[in-house]
């Protein structure tokens, strides 16, 4: 009479159940684990667990199960709450919350039981919340009119291309570049054409800097260059590239053409990784360049 109250009850559990024997054969599986396994009511019965675990751990179980009931082993999963996976009859792996625990033995048999909590609702909470969170910080280190990096994202890139740079002790150049003369854009053509101008210049440091390299928008029309594993005559080469791009681009901002030009400052980066040191000195470069006469390039 109990053993039927006990069924019933199981048949009327939110959470899935089995019970298996000490073959590992499934002796009895509740509604909610049909729902949850995607098997069709009543085909459980007789089968073997394993067909339901990962593969990783199918050919291992019914070997642990054995040991564990003949007193050879102890066990560390049962009657504790364990983050698991289950196969589902379409193959695919679910994820559950494992409990399981030992029943004891009924006519001299040995039966345990498993309760499998389904998390897939959980998972997709989570998959979300990472996957908002890596939104916000791509927003946070991005700039929103370029689509570049911004200040923050330049610096934590900085700080870790010095680090590589001071381990490695490979050389690495970094740089500034201004527009030159961007407040005469905005005077004539208003601050709708500054944008446009930006935009266009940060496609062109994009598409004509390396892969490994970094650009960023670190200030109003200025943008920061890193140029990991490279020397300073090397960087010079890349940011010449650069530089005559931005000079050959054209703006068709409401039918009419706007041009511009770059000032670009280098430095190498201090061998003891001090970034900021190595920025300050691409600043006065740039600031060099500018006295010269502008659409230049100027190095530490």
């Amino acid at each position: 009479m109990n053993q039927i109250l006990a069924l019933r009850l199981l048949d009327a559990a939110d959470d899935a159940a089995v019970i298996i024997d000490a073959a590992s054969r499934i002796r009895y599986a509740n509604d909610a684990m049909y729902a949850l396994s995607g098997y069709a009511p009543g085909s459980l019965s007789g089968e073997q667990i394993e067909a339901l675990l990962p593969a990783s751990v199918r050919e291992q179980h019914g070997a642990q199960i054995g040991a564990y009931l003949a007193g050879e082993k102890t066990s560390r999963v049962l009657g504790q709450k364990r983050h698991f996976a289950i196969r589902h009859h379409d193959g695919s792996m679910l994820p559950i919350v494992l409990k399981a625990m030992d029943l004891g033995k009924l006519d001299d048999e040995s039966y345990l039981g498993a309760f499998f909590i389904d998390q897939r609702h959980e998972r997709a909470i989570e998959q979300q919340n990472a996957a908002r969170w890596q939104q916000l910080q791509r927003i946070a280190l991005s700039d929103p009119l370029t689509h570049l990096p911004n200040r923050r994202a330049f610096e934590i890139d900085a700080v870790r291309a010095a680090a590589r740079a001071r381990r490695a002790g490979a050389a690495t150049t970094i740089g500034i570049a201004d527009i030159d003369f961007f407040k005469t854009v905005n005077d004539r053509h208003g601050h709708a054409a500054g944008d446009a101008v930006l935009q266009a210049i940060a496609a062109v440091l994009q598409s004509q800097a390396r892969a490994s390299d970094v650009v960023a928008r670190v200030g109003g029309e200025e943008f920061g260059l890193l140029f990991p594993h490279t020397d300073l005559a090397m960087a010079r080469q890349v940011a010449e590239r650069i530089r005559l791009a931005v000079a050959a681009m054209c703006v068709d901002f409401e039918h009419t053409p706007l041009t511009a030009t770059i000032s670009i400052g280098l430095a190498p980066l201090p061998h003891n990784g001090d970034w900021k040191a190595g920025f300050m000195r691409a600043d006065a470069a740039l600031y060099q360049a500018k006295n010269n006469g502008r659409n230049r390039i100027e190095q530490a």
